[in-house]
């Protein structure tokens, strides 16, 4: 239920959506004064977000909460990584494997798994299709992890899991973590802190490992937008992990309102 609620609530309440929307209700409305000031509002802010730095700024401290795990780290038991870097309906329907955004989630699997040739591999991700279709991104993504070279033997598959709770929920039903043993978790920087919340509630030992950076983290994120689209894309996609941190806090599926190191 809170998969299904969560995933509904955000198709409506996505800020771009909402403001588009009161923009077309505006424009319905025009021959009023006030559906004139909704529709110019809401396209003025629209506007601004766009090219404005907002969401540079509002994702920045998501990405930057967790460093990169040291040169000298000890072998990890095992490594998890967390789906999303495959879009599985156009590669069945290629044929050959289709990167989504994020698919540094799975070239740093290749490099961790050559790194610690010990270590387990396990990659988390099924279907978060409102609509039930079934997933095909872990197999996908064990046949390209095999492909560069990494022990099919070593390789453990979650593919049930439709958001990052049941990541985590179902990954450690399977590999049954303990607390000597040392977790990586592989995923986008701006998702590392929501992700390592869940993790440690399901009894990992975790050590954040994140890839996929949207940001430079510095100066240069204060620049305006060249892209309208894209500096709209960023800012939701920040709204949606602080939204998404507020309510796992809420609902205490995370211990804390912002996970650190």
């Amino acid at each position: 239920m809170f998969f299904i609620a969560s995933k509904a609530l955000w198709f409506f309440a996505a800020p771009s959506a909402l403001l588009m929307l009161g923009a077309l209700i505006g424009a319905a409305f025009s021959a009023r004064r006030g559906g004139q000031l909704l529709a110019l509002g809401c396209l003025a802010v629209l506007l601004v977000i766009g090219a404005a730095p907002t969401g540079a700024l509002l994702i920045a401290p998501l990405e930057n909460r967790f460093p990169a795990p040291p040169g000298s780290l000890p072998p990890p038991y095992g490594v998890v990584v967390l789906g999303g870097a495959i879009d599985d309906e156009i590669t069945r329907a290629r044929g050959q494997t289709t990167f989504d955004e994020g698919a540094e989630r799975l070239t740093e699997a290749a490099i961790l798994a050559r790194r610690y040739p010990s270590a387990r591999i396990v990659y988390s991700g099924g279907s978060n299709s409102l609509l039930g279709r079934p997933s095909s991104e872990a197999e996908d993504a064990r046949r390209l992890l095999v492909a560069m070279g990494v022990d099919p033997q070593r390789i453990t598959l979650e593919s049930r899991s439709r958001n990052t709770d049941e990541n985590a929920r179902f990954t450690a039903a399977i590999v049954h973590p303990e607390s000597d043993q040392t977790w990586l978790v592989v995923t986008s920087a701006y998702h590392m802190p929501r992700a390592m919340g869940l993790f440690r509630k399901s009894g990992f030992a975790a050590i954040a490992d994140p890839v996929d950076y949207r940001t430079e983290g510095g100066r240069s994120d204060w620049r305006l937008n060249v892209s309208l689209p894209r500096g709209l894309a960023l800012f939701d996609l920040a709204a949606h992990e602080w939204v998404g941190l507020l309510a796992y806090r809420l609902t205490g599926r995370i211990d804390s309102w912002f996970p650190g190191p």
